[in-house]
């Protein structure tokens, strides 16, 4: 009787711990909105992706996508019943800022299935969250490679976006290249503090930001 009762408890534990609304479309926290730094995505890729890193404009920051969180961990893949794949106007409405049809339909696939929106809405949403971040005039046009700290990133975007505080941006790196730069906002996409996406942010001392080219 005891060892049922122990293993009740383990379970109750586990059950308790679990998000008790995981992968439900619309039931989130907040969100991340995810800034890729082009050149560095570029560089990996070459260009295999044509429209963003083959194609006759140079792009700095770009959409990444806007993200579903929770306080702690995210949702992902909602099931939001059949899918037809993404109209290809929608598609190409997003390419001024996500320069990208495969990282359109993926995003919309993985993180935007989760808002609880429809996709014409989250996309319209995911362009209102680009425009509501003002870009720094430094990385608006970087003619060179630029080596800087990760603090001095955020620093440059908080004294951009007055409300943005430093426990609410988070600088994403590889071993030495500046990746993403990652803003959490509410669901009507006010600057909010995040800590765990916080506690992720890269700890390296310099990072270099390749150029736009």
């Amino acid at each position: 009787m005891r060892g049922l009762f122990a293993a009740f408890l383990v379970l109750a534990g586990w059950v308790t711990s679990a998000p008790a609304s995981a992968d439900t479309p619309g039931d989130f926290d907040f969100y991340v909105l995810s800034l890729s730094w082009s050149p560095t995505y570029c560089q990996d890729r070459g260009r295999s992706d044509r429209i963003q890193c083959g194609g006759p404009r140079p792009f700095a920051f770009v959409v990444h996508g806007l993200w579903p969180q929770y306080e702690r961990g995210s949702p992902r893949d909602c099931d939001v019943g059949p899918r037809s794949g993404l109209p290809r106007r929608l598609v190409d409405s997003m390419l001024d800022v996500m320069p990208s049809p495969s990282l359109v339909r993926h995003e919309w696939r993985t993180h935007g299935s989760c808002s609880g929106l429809q996709p014409d809405d989250y996309f319209d949403l995911t362009r209102q969250a680009r425009e509501a971040v003002e870009i720094p005039t430094q990385f608006v046009d970087l003619p060179d490679y630029l080596t800087v700290s990760p603090r001095d990133v955020e620093s440059a975007f908080i004294a951009a976006n007055p409300g943005l505080k430093a426990d609410g941006i988070a600088v994403s790196c590889d071993s030495r290249r500046l990746k993403e730069v990652r803003i959490c906002m509410t669901k009507d996409l006010r600057f909010r503090s995040c800590a765990e996406v916080d506690r992720k942010a890269c700890r390296n001392n310099s990072l270099v930001m390749p150029p736009v080219r």
